[in-house]
């Protein structure tokens, strides 16, 4: 369960980011709702999951997702630069993601 509670927080994560360029550009009170909810909600998952994972495994995976999901969304839906070495350092982040998953005792 606390690898789904981690899966969350990063996923929360990734919205909050997203928020955080809403809010910047709209300057609304929902905007801001929606920020606060969502970092909310990846800090509780992440505290959550943080029961059961060992810490560094659980904030290196949760920094991960949410780096990595960031990146992608931007290419994505807001129109940033989309190049080799940025596609490739996305996929080095999911990669070291997927590799202390893999190498974690529990």
């Amino acid at each position: 369960m606390a690898w789904i509670y981690l899966f969350i927080a990063g996923i929360s994560e990734m919205v909050g980011v997203v928020m955080i360029y809403k809010l910047h550009k709209d300057r609304n009170w929902q905007s801001l709702v929606y920020l606060f909810s969502a970092f909310g909600g990846s800090f509780l998952f992440l505290a959550l999951a943080m029961q059961t994972l060992p810490m560094s495994t659980a904030y290196a995976i949760w920094t991960g997702i949410g780096a990595a999901g960031g990146a992608i969304l931007a290419i994505v839906f807001y129109g940033e630069p989309k190049n080799f070495y940025r596609v490739l350092f996305i996929f080095i982040i999911i990669g070291a993601t997927i590799g202390l998953k893999l190498v974690s005792p529990v």
